[in-house]
């Protein structure tokens, strides 16, 4: 079974479904029974035109719901019809997708969970992950958007903040975690780039290039993960930095900034270093006090502690680090990295291992371990 291949297929199939007049909350459901199916048949027996079968039996799943619910049979008359046999045309409704959800009858965060879930194709846990709220609390407020556009006309999309916030956490999940979907995400966003004339737009494009160059180098052969100091920066990928950092500065010459342009800022600054310690940390502090001051965001002030440390020092890090929530993803690993650097190896040690038993993720949890048992062998020693 080829899950690529059916992630790829799901938002057309959707915005087939949701183009023919059904409601998105029916859509969606029927288009994961689809995928649910197609993954108890197609392993014996494989359709000839895969997207072509996933609307047909999304399409028959949705008129059974849709017959089943009294409140809505009068719309039986124009849903009675299946799409007709042989192959679906390419259409990439993905982008319209996500302005789709974005309705204005929806809160900024739902809409953003919702396209999460119905469209980027990540689970309730990892949503709930990127907004710091239990997985619970997540799936309530998602169940919540899907009731909000079930009875709405989406003819009003969305703003492009709330897309872009959407693309973000979805190429930072893509990029990080589980599922890949980095690359579409960078795909999106160059189609939003060319579609409208946006700063931030054009912000979050250079962001995601600059990471991306990186990529390549981030795990060794075994899959564990290379910090940034660490990596072998002969496999960046310089083209894709060149094309970023261009990108970045016509946005940041119109002097407009946002979050976005700030955070490539600072993964620009990065890429311009040759070596880890020529790495300008003074100028990343003062970006990181910019993107503070825009977005007041306690993972950005995390972020500017580490900066400071190594500006400044271990301690100055240490300080800057106090005031924030100890509940705060990877503060424990911070924490651990800056008492490292000012010496003190037992509490170091001791850090690095609490901060693995927290870790999002297999390779970063592998990570932390290592880093724990690197220190603690060579105290015994």
């Amino acid at each position: 079974m080829n899950d690529v291949l059916l992630r790829s297929l799901t938002p057309s199939v959707l915005g087939i479904l949701v183009r023919r007049g059904a409601d998105f909350a029916a859509a969606e459901d029927a288009v994961q029974d689809a995928l649910v199916e197609a993954v108890r048949v197609w392993p014996d027996d494989p359709p000839r035109d895969a997207k072509g079968w996933l609307v047909t039996v999304a399409w028959r799943r949705f008129l059974d719901a849709t017959r089943a619910d009294t409140a809505r049979r009068r719309r039986e008359d124009r849903l009675d019809e299946e799409p007709a046999p042989g192959p679906t045309p390419a259409t990439d409704d993905t982008l319209q997708l996500y302005f789709l959800c974005a309705h204005p009858s929806l809160t900024p965060s739902s809409a953003v969970a919702l396209t999460l879930r119905a469209v980027g194709g990540l689970t309730t846990r990892q949503i709930a992950q990127a907004y710091l709220v239990p997985e619970a609390t997540m799936a309530q407020r998602i169940s919540r958007a899907k009731r909000t556009v079930s009875d709405v006309r989406f003819d009003q999309p969305g703003d492009v903040a709330t897309v872009l916030r959407v693309l973000y956490l979805v190429f930072n999940e893509g990029y990080s975690g589980d599922v890949d979907l980095a690359a579409e995400a960078i795909r999106l966003t160059r189609q939003l780039a060319a579609a409208i004339d946006h700063p931030e737009v054009a912000g979050l494009l250079a962001l995601m290039l600059l990471h991306h160059a990186r990529r390549a180098a981030r795990t060794a052969p075994d899959g564990s993960l290379v910090p940034l100091a660490e990596q072998n920066r002969g496999r960046w990928d310089t083209s894709t930095i060149a094309e970023g950092v261009t990108i970045l500065q016509v946005a940041l010459a119109r002097d407009r900034l946002g979050e976005f342009q700030a955070q490539a800022a600072i993964a620009a600054l990065h890429a311009d270093a040759p070596t880890a310690e020529e790495t300008d940390w003074v100028q990343i502090v003062e970006w990181y006090d910019e993107l503070a001051g825009i977005t007041d965001s306690p993972i950005v002030r995390l972020n500017r502690a580490v900066a400071v440390g190594e500006a400044d020092g271990p301690r100055a890090g240490l300080a800057a680090l106090a005031p924030l929530d100890t509940s705060l993803p990877r503060h424990t690993a911070v924490a651990a990295y800056l008492h490292e650097r000012d010496g003190d190896l037992r509490t170091a040690a001791r850090l690095y291992a609490e901060a693995a038993r927290k870790a999002p993720n297999l390779a970063e949890r592998d990570h932390l371990t290592r880093q724990a048992a690197r220190l603690n062998s060579g105290r015994s020693r």
